[in-house]
């Protein structure tokens, strides 16, 4: 090694750590403009005198059934009645971010009855927006697994268990075999679901879509959830009445 060579070394790991110091805190920020907008329409709703999640009351009661739903081989997931082409509602999800979770909760179910009512072509996004770890890895395998259902009513059995199984962010989750019990519960029986899941046959494929999906829409938050194109206000996105009355004007 030169003397050159041995003066550039210090600068070059310097520079390293400034680019996993950046890093870091882009993650940083992102994860609390999620929690931040979360946090902010809770209050709002307090302020108004209605808590957006006191309770499942507030939510929408199952309808008459699901929409057709198919799996798209891109990943996303479109859950509409034949001929319903708009308006189109798209779901950027992660299902490891603790924001969505609390979306699918409070208005996971409007979702689905708007397109049974054929209200609305609904297209799911799962997508992986942590780059630290444990969070990035447990978002990507959930992401993986849920490639690994081609069926589309057992994917939405197997979505909405994801989100009800969502670990927490310090901690190691979303394992092989909780994945695997999951798919069992929603019905998965196809042979190659176990090596779909435990050998991670779709990660690189929903880190590419996460990272096109996110570039091309301008995502800077999850959920996200547009309208025709247009980004809907998470005041909205948390209150189904609001949700609803947004998604039916727009069918008119």
């Amino acid at each position: 090694m030169t003397e050159n060579e041995r003066a550039k070394g210090p600068a070059r790991r310097e520079k390293i750590k400034e680019q996993q110091a950046a890093a870091r805190a882009r993650d940083k920020r992102r994860r609390l403009v999620t929690y931040l907008t979360a946090g902010t329409v809770a209050v709002a709703a307090v302020g108004a005198g209605v808590w957006y999640a006191a309770g499942t009351s507030r939510s929408e009661e199952a309808g008459a059934g699901l929409a057709p739903i198919t799996v798209q081989p891109d990943g996303s997931v479109v859950m509409a009645k034949a001929g319903v082409t708009a308006p189109v509602v798209d779901v950027y999800e992660d299902f490891q971010c603790p924001a969505c979770k609390e979306a699918e909760r409070v208005s996971g179910q409007t979702f689905k009855n708007l397109a049974a009512e054929g209200k609305a072509k609904v297209v799911y996004h799962p997508i992986t927006i942590f780059s630290q770890e444990p969070t990035r890895s447990n978002s990507v395998r959930a992401g993986n697994a849920s490639r690994c259902v081609a069926d589309g009513r057992q994917w939405m059995a197997f979505h909405d268990l994801l989100f009800a199984g969502q670990p927490a962010e310090t901690v190691e989750g979303f394992t092989d075999d909780q994945l695997l019990s999951w798919g069992k519960e929603a019905g998965v029986s196809a042979p190659g679901f176990e090596r779909c899941v435990t050998g991670q046959q779709h990660a690189q494929a929903h880190l590419t879509y996460s990272q096109k999906i996110g570039d091309e829409q301008k995502l800077s938050r999850t959920p996200t959830v547009k309208l025709n194109g247009t980004e809907l206000d998470n005041a909205v996105v948390f209150s189904p009445a609001q949700l609803r009355d947004e998604v039916t004007r727009a069918a008119r």
